[in-house]
């Protein structure tokens, strides 16, 4: 029975030498691959600064001066005015935002009795709108000519109610 006892200690203890083996035959591949990815984490690192350095050059504003002086025929470039710069105000309004413009007043215009006939028009079908949708039905000709009949925003002229200091940059930072 002792004999018994002793192949099966020998079975587990080489089964235990395998099984470490094992793990750590996998931790050197992985300790290789962390150093293979540190590797590589660095050159992404030196290409980065070494990009950076070259935009540095690259856009110094004594090169670009004496670039915009060798080409100036052939790209006739001008000096930006500070009257072409806006603000954040400004800037036109998203696609999404922009409230869609009532047809029957641009074709209206040429007649004074098209023009009330079509005022009359959207009133009409504004309160058919309403009416509709009092009564729970959907109507999405009234709500159309609703949401049609909303001004169109205008920005507001420059300088009146901003200082210099009050520049709005967009940033996102606090």
């Amino acid at each position: 029975m002792l004999k018994t006892f002793d192949l099966v200690l020998i079975g587990v203890m080489t089964a235990t030498a395998a099984v470490t083996y094992t793990i750590k035959h996998r931790a050197e591949l992985k300790v290789e691959e962390v150093h293979r990815l540190e590797a590589e984490i660095k050159l992404e690192k030196d290409t980065i600064d070494l990009l950076k350095a070259d935009w540095a050059l690259q856009s110094q504003p004594n090169r670009l001066e004496r670039l915009v002086k060798a080409y100036n025929e052939e790209l006739k470039l001008q000096p930006t005015e500070s009257t072409a710069l806006v603000h954040a105000k400004e800037l036109p309004m998203l696609k999404s935002e922009v409230p869609v413009p009532d047809v029957t007043e641009g074709k209206a215009s040429a007649k004074g009795a098209t023009v009330a006939s079509a005022k009359g028009a959207t009133v009409a079908s504004a309160k058919s709108a309403t009416v509709a949708s009092a009564k729970g039905a959907p109507d999405t000709k009234g709500a159309q000519a609703t949401a049609k009949a909303q001004p169109i925003p205008v920005p507001a002229p420059r300088g009146e109610a901003e200082d210099a200091d009050q520049i709005e940059t967009g940033s996102v930072e606090e």
